[in-house]
């Protein structure tokens, strides 16, 4: 595995449980975001989630945003790192 397949790997993974701290703390709308530690978690999600809201309004007052954003970073991390991805069969 190269240090590029690695380093995408951990960067995805980490946007992903990022983006699930992210869903958990949706449930606690008391939570501060702009403090810390939540700020750490908030900084690096709210800029895909913004415009994600803006197209994708919430459903009966659940954010989906960040539900849609897991899904897509985990098809795009097994299509590029997965058994039969396009960066392992290079």
């Amino acid at each position: 595995m190269t240090w590029v397949n690695l380093s995408l790997g951990v960067v995805l993974g980490l946007m992903i449980v990022l983006f699930i701290f992210r869903i958990v703390l949706t449930w606690y709308p008391q939570v501060e975001l702009k403090k810390m530690p939540w700020s750490l978690i908030a900084l690096p999600t709210e800029i895909f989630l913004a415009p994600t809201r803006r197209v994708i309004k919430p459903l009966g007052g659940v954010d989906i945003a960040p539900i849609i954003w897991v899904g897509m970073i985990a098809l795009i991390r097994e299509l590029l790192l997965g058994q039969q991805g396009l960066l392992r069969m290079l």
